[in-house]
């Protein structure tokens, strides 16, 4: 039986998160109806098989409150103590415009309430418009308030490489970033992975299944219609293997990784998000939860049971070279979104 002690990383000298992260994007719309109840029963469930930690945002639906009907029916059940367990990665995603510390603080301390905590062990600052210059204030303000031990770390999501610098020169502390990281999206190894591990940063990755789509249910299909395609993840990650190299050759690197996945006894998204885990930056990985839908928590366990070895790895990356550079097309990590 796998030893799950293995299998956690220690973002902070006080964060440790288990490496396959609870992806909450799920709840916001647009991956079928959440029964509120049958998602709490589900994130009992998840916590139970050891997968405590959770990624979140304050504009992803109710997530920050699921998390907070979550702590209190996990502490009514097993007793306060077991809230230490729990690690809730929450984001702060603000409109882009002057921001003050009155505002920051409001919207913390929204957060704060919504999740039933004291404090946020991690929250990760998003900012749609690198134009609009205020987010360096946002980083100071919230650098105080995590003074102050109102938020114990700062992150970032989907800022370029480029603009973590800006914020290393400024004297500002971050622990990590989230990014888009996948077999098909390897923008971060240009920029982002060498810097992170020249400063001490980690990454905790996002769309590595690229939506469900990097799995044996699409093995060997017909490119899907955009009818079928009937979740918002579906459609974003068919649009990046199409700027990769389209479908055909992604049914290439599919047969590449069912192979190395009956090799080893696993599936193709253990292959995938084992691939990623591998990278010395990286933290975790996000994998979506559809609460009260469908889970896999029995399939994500697999992920520890087995390594990649150099031919596992060499297969994939000979895949890889038939493709366009996205890097080139798109640009940096998070450059999509600008």
């Amino acid at each position: 039986m796998n030893d799950m002690s293995k299998n956690f990383y220690q973002l902070a000298p006080d964060l440790t998160i288990f490496r396959i992260v609870n992806g909450m994007w799920q709840v916001a719309g647009g991956h079928g109806y959440i029964d509120h109840e049958l998602a709490i029963v589900d994130m009992l469930k998840y916590h139970d098989a050891g997968f405590m930690t959770w990624d979140l945002a304050d504009i992803y639906g109710p997530a920050e409150d699921f998390i907070g009907q979550f702590r209190r029916r996990l502490s009514a059940l097993k007793g306060k103590k077991e809230l230490d367990r729990i690690q809730a990665l929450t984001k702060w995603v603000p409109q882009p415009g002057r921001i003050t510390r009155s505002i920051v603080n409001e919207n913390i301390e929204r957060s704060l309430r919504r999740m039933s905590v004291s404090s946020l062990d991690l929250l990760q600052f998003h900012w749609w418009d690198y134009n609009n210059p205020y987010y360096m204030d946002a980083l100071k303000y919230l650098s105080d308030l995590r003074d102050e031990g109102i938020i114990k770390h700062i992150g970032l999501t989907n800022f370029n490489t480029e603009r973590m610098q800006i914020m290393i020169d400024s004297g500002l502390q971050i622990v990590s970033n989230q990014v888009q990281y996948s077999i098909i999206d390897r923008r971060p190894e240009v920029k982002m992975i060498p810097f992170c591990l020249a400063h001490n940063m980690s990454l905790l990755t996002y769309g590595s299944l690229c939506g469900g789509l990097m799995s044996e249910r699409y093995l060997g299909r017909i490119q899907p219609s955009t009818a079928e395609l009937n979740t918002l993840s579906l459609r974003k990650y068919k649009q990046m293997i199409d700027a990769w190299g389209g479908w055909n050759l992604f049914q290439e690197l599919l047969s590449t990784l069912k192979r190395i996945a009956q090799k080893h006894n696993v599936s193709i998204p253990n292959v995938a998000t084992r691939y990623i885990l591998a990278n010395s930056a990286v933290a975790g990985v996000i994998v979506g939860v559809r609460l009260g839908i469908v889970d896999h928590i029995n399939n994500n366990v697999q992920v520890f049971d087995f390594c990649l070895d150099k031919s596992d790895c060499d297969a994939i990356d000979a895949e890889c070279t038939k493709s366009n550079d996205l890097f080139e097309t798109i640009g940096d990590c998070g450059d999509e979104y600008r």
